[in-house]
């Protein structure tokens, strides 16, 4: 795509229209309940109105999504031809991805520039990826007697709810729905209420590639009512959530409530970035640091927020960690020189600057940042901000901010950074710089955490796995292995 423009950008956002409606059985719903006001954290404007699902709306989707798996043609077509419609997707995705990314962006806030060459490249990736896997399984046929003959086959579980978050609209959607359609499940997806709109867009992309009526429903509203009508609904098998931990507790608590279904969480993270005095670039290894907090505006579950630093080494890394963050761009993300958008509302805006107080008063010292900023835009806009002197067992430590606060502690050897990184209940990734291939194998085994980088961050492909351990949940997105989530196995013994 050829670089657009600002002015550019602000035009063409002016001529979007969105979706307003859930889109339920292969079509748009309007549904009986009330909407709600989808505001723009750029400037604080209301984008539209949505239609609010409660659960009636949650009944009908599911119920679409239920006669589509039991009678359907989804669940029964060759892996072949559901490979073909979701490649389709992948197309139709491509062609729509300056929209998509114009309306992630006006929804919550991230850069254009990041929405269009990060967000949808991995959202098409996606469903590229499984497309082409879903007639690469195999199922098994273990040795047994001679006169028995034993298979084991993966058949899809059934109709999945999938509950994402607002941060990666589409990406995180796509990490659910691609592989649950590729075993041939049904689905009903609840986007975020504040990022609601590329949802839509992408339920109806799916019935305009050649999903079946009732295989991927779009339902919006909040988690209190859709999300916990869907968590509660007995013709729910699989639950599918990303997003803080105490909410994916009360996915469990709806499971154990209802028909116990399968719950997948992919939860919250206080992810630790170890740098050693003998990394192969220390220059490369603090650019990384600051890159990989203010990403995103730091709304990332893997957001490397706790720096831990060898002592001899963290004056050098801290200044320049410092300096990179007073370097940051923050503004309108239509702009393309932007770097850092707007949080996603002020609600969450206040949230963040909540733990800044917090570590104000704990005794942590404000090297950057720390002030809302862009105040006169209307928008959610703040800082890039860093601290350090913070204390293992302060909240700047402990508990997940999901913004761009940095913390830096300093360690005197290898055994305290380990045990630095693990003091906390997250276990969802994890950075280590070194030089050393033998140090790299020791403490990336010694992390409890589900991804651990060595000399980088945030890389990687969707041949790989991607989730948590402890609190950070359980089960994994992307490769191969994300399918497990969606299928049951069974096992069938003949007598010969």
């Amino acid at each position: 795509m050829p670089a657009l423009t600002h002015d550019e950008l602000l035009h063409r956002a002016k001529e979007l229209e969105f979706p307003t409606h859930h889109h339920i059985d292969g079509a748009d719903e309007p549904g009986a309940g009330p909407s709600f006001a989808v505001v723009s954290p750029r400037d604080g404007q209301t984008l539209t109105r949505v239609a609010d699902a409660g659960e009636a709306e949650v009944d009908h989707a599911v119920a679409a999504a239920r006669r589509a798996f039991d009678g359907g043609p989804w669940p029964r077509l060759a892996p072949a031809d559901r490979g073909r419609v979701l490649l389709r997707m992948a197309d139709l995705l491509e062609e729509r991805r300056e929209r998509l990314a114009l309306t992630i962006t006006l929804e919550m806030g991230k850069p254009f520039t990041d929405a269009h060459d990060i967000e949808l490249r991995a959202a098409i990736a996606t469903f590229r990826y499984y497309g082409q896997l879903a007639d690469k399984l195999t199922d098994e046929a273990p040795h047994t007697a001679p006169d028995a003959l034993a298979l084991v086959t993966r058949e899809p579980a059934g109709v999945v709810g999938a509950v994402v978050p607002w941060n990666f609209p589409l990406t995180l959607a796509a990490w659910k729905v691609a592989p649950a359609l590729a075993a041939g499940c049904t689905v009903v997806l609840k986007p975020s209420e504040s990022s609601p709109l590329s949802a839509l867009l992408l339920g109806r992309i799916g019935t305009e590639a050649g999903l079946p009526p009732g295989v991927l429903n779009v339902v919006t509203g909040d988690g209190p009512a859709a999300g916990r009508a869907l968590g509660l609904h007995p013709d729910v098998d699989v639950l599918a959530f990303t997003g803080s931990t105490p909410v994916g507790r009360h996915f469990l608590r709806y499971a154990a409530d209802s028909n116990l279904k399968r719950v997948w969480l992919e939860l919250g993270g206080k992810s630790p970035n170890i740098v050693l005095p003998d990394a192969p670039d220390l220059d490369r290894a603090a650019a990384t640091a600051a890159w990989g907090i203010f990403f995103n505006q730091g709304e990332m579950c893997t957001a490397p927020s706790r720096l831990l630093v060898h002592s001899s080494i963290a004056e050098r890394v801290t200044d320049a960690v410092v300096r990179r963050a007073r370097e940051v761009r923050v503004g309108d993300p239509l702009d393309p020189a932007t770097e850092m958008g707007a949080l996603v509302g002020e609600s969450h805006l206040r949230r963040v600057r909540d733990h800044i107080d917090s570590g104000l008063a704990e005794g942590a010292r404000l090297l950057t940042g720390g002030a809302r900023t862009l105040a006169d835009s209307g928008g959610s806009y703040l800082e890039p901000t860093v601290f350090d002197r913070v204390g293992p067992g302060s909240r700047l430590a402990r508990e997940e901010i999901f913004g761009p606060v940095l913390s830096v502690l300093a360690f005197d050897d290898l055994d305290e950074a380990v045990r630095l990184a693990n003091a906390t209940e997250y276990g969802l990734a994890a950075g280590l710089w070194t030089a050393d291939l033998s140090t790299a194998h020791k403490v990336a085994r010694a992390l409890k955490a589900g991804t651990v980088w060595v000399n980088c961050y945030e890389e990687g492909d969707l041949t790989v796995p991607f989730g948590g351990m402890k609190q950070s949940g359980n089960g994994r997105d992307k490769s191969a292995h994300a399918l497990e989530k969606y299928t049951e196995l069974k096992t069938t013994w003949i007598r010969l």
